[in-house]
């Protein structure tokens, strides 16, 4: 029986499973964001969601007077939830450069701040950093500087008190924006767990464990394991059984494992042969919706249906079967890539993680893909593979097909559909990516009998002549894919 929510009546259960998924969906909560009566609902549950989170999660949840904020514990490097421009396109890395850099700069301002002086204060933090800089003559550089700031509005950090973000953007020197600042929200905005200065690779930061201050004795571990194996099926579509160290086998198969989630979440855990997968039908706490809207999800989901068909075949027509990249494989890739642009010179060397904690790390995950609890080896997984030649081919087909609902700029550059589409599949976990081409997982399966109907709507117009003499609008049709 779970003991999560035991101080929460059954009429009342509904709501606090709300006010869980409202914080884990949105883990910094403020007055306005993201809405009005977020932090009210959130305040009511507070204390029983500290236990709950904690215990199952090990995730700590701070409250103040203004703010809700979770401490999430990281397991792995996650590149599937970036912050937002204005646009909704995901932040570049000058935009991530120009937010922290406004953090910083916003540290030394008082309880206001015009735009334009905080856009000095940032270029000139920004000037000493190789390859960086703000010139606010560019309107590039004021646009994805204009984001940052939006950003932080958006969350209560920043207030417009007078003036236009936009209209500064667009000519600073006829616009300025005048904003007010708050410093609780800016102190839960950024809560490091740790000195940055004092990591020597983005892995230390995934140490959360002792940066939250749980326990690290061997009593622990056990405990320590059933909340790794609960994060790894709340913040992922599927937890795969062939991708999860033995240590986290048995916790995966733990019926206490679909109890607790359940009942925290108020959602449905999936059981399969191959994996477990928390279904959010309601969309609710999902950052990700798919099967979803727009050119790239519905050229997904097209695309996902005809690698599903290509999985099915037999004989010399069957693709090749390869393993996929491990946990600790694509671990240590995304590792190195961010490890690639830390500014060494800024590391305090005598604080610094020595590197062989690093190897030590990757090597403990490297081990379960062969052996298991007792040293036998693991039958290695293996998964159908196309090529990127392939894929092209079936998007060509896609686009011929329904490209006249697509988006112009997307059906005008087939590369570039084609690797959002599969960014958007590797995302939900439904392929991997690999050196030239795509691994179908198990999980794609679901979608294999996805199929499409164009829908077309006639446009009808006041006739010019008499209805008798007027002539039929035949190419007046608009086609939209609707899988």
């Amino acid at each position: 029986m779970s003991r999560v929510a035991e101080g929460v009546s059954p009429l009342e259960l509904a709501d606090y499973q709300k006010a869980v998924r409202l914080v884990l969906r949105h883990p910094l909560v403020t007055p306005g964001y993201p809405d009005k009566t977020a932090l009210a609902t959130v305040r009511r549950w507070a204390g029983q969601l500290r236990t709950d989170l904690m215990e199952v999660l090990g995730y700590r949840l701070v409250t103040t007077a203004d703010t809700a904020r979770l401490q999430r514990a990281q397991d792995g490097l996650d590149a599937t939830r970036p912050a937002l421009t204005r646009a909704g396109r995901p932040f570049d890395r000058r935009r991530y450069a120009y937010l922290v850099l406004t953090l910083a700069a916003l540290g030394r301002h008082g309880a206001q701040v015009a735009l334009g002086e905080l856009a000095d204060a940032v270029a000139a933090d920004a000037v000493r950093i190789d390859g960086l800089g703000l010139d606010t003559a560019r309107k590039p550089d004021r646009d994805a500087f204009v984001d940052a700031v939006t950003w932080l509005t958006e969350r209560g950090a920043l207030t417009l008190a007078d003036g236009s973000a936009t209209a500064w953007a667009g000519d600073p020197e006829r616009a300025e924006a005048l904003y007010d600042i708050d410093r609780e929200i800016l102190t839960a905005v950024h809560h490091p767990t740790r000195v940055l200065q004092h990591l020597a690779s983005v892995t230390a930061l995934l140490d959360s464990a002792g940066a939250l201050g749980m326990s690290a004795g061997r009593a622990a571990q056990r405990r320590d394991q059933a909340r790794r194996a609960r994060r790894l099926v709340l913040e992922n579509p599927v937890a795969y059984y062939a991708d999860a160290d033995t240590e986290l086998l048995g916790q995966l198969r733990a019926p206490a494992l679909t109890e607790d989630l359940e009942r925290l979440t108020g959602l449905t855990v999936e059981r399969r042969a191959e994996g477990v997968a928390l279904i959010d039908t309601s969309g609710r706490l999902s950052d990700i919706r798919f099967p979803g809207g727009g050119t790239v999800a519905q050229a997904a989901l097209l695309l996902a249906a005809r690698i599903s068909a290509a999985v099915q075949r037999f004989g010399r027509h069957a693709p090749e079967l390869l393993p996929a990249p491990t946990a600790a494989e694509r671990l240590a890739a995304r590792a190195r890539r961010i490890d690639g642009a830390l500014p060494t010179r800024s590391v305090i060397a005598e604080f610094a993680a020595p590197d062989e904690a690093t190897v030590e790390t990757y090597g403990a995950h490297q081990t379960y893909e062969t052996h298991d609890e007792a040293g036998e080896e693991r039958e290695e997984t293996r998964y159908p593979f196309v090529t990127d030649s392939w894929l092209r081919g079936r998007l060509k087909e896609i686009t011929g097909e329904y490209g006249a609902g697509f988006a112009a700029d997307l059906r005008g550059d087939p590369n570039r559909l084609l690797d959002q589409a599969l960014d958007l599949l590797a995302a939900m976990s439904l392929i991997a990516r690999v050196d030239g081409g795509a691994l179908a997982l198990p999980l794609l399966a679901r979608y294999r009998g996805v199929t499409a109907q164009v829908k077309t709507r006639t446009v009808t117009r006041p006739p010019a002549q008499p209805p008798a003499q007027a002539a039929p609008f035949a190419d007046d049709t608009t086609k939209d894919p609707t899988p």
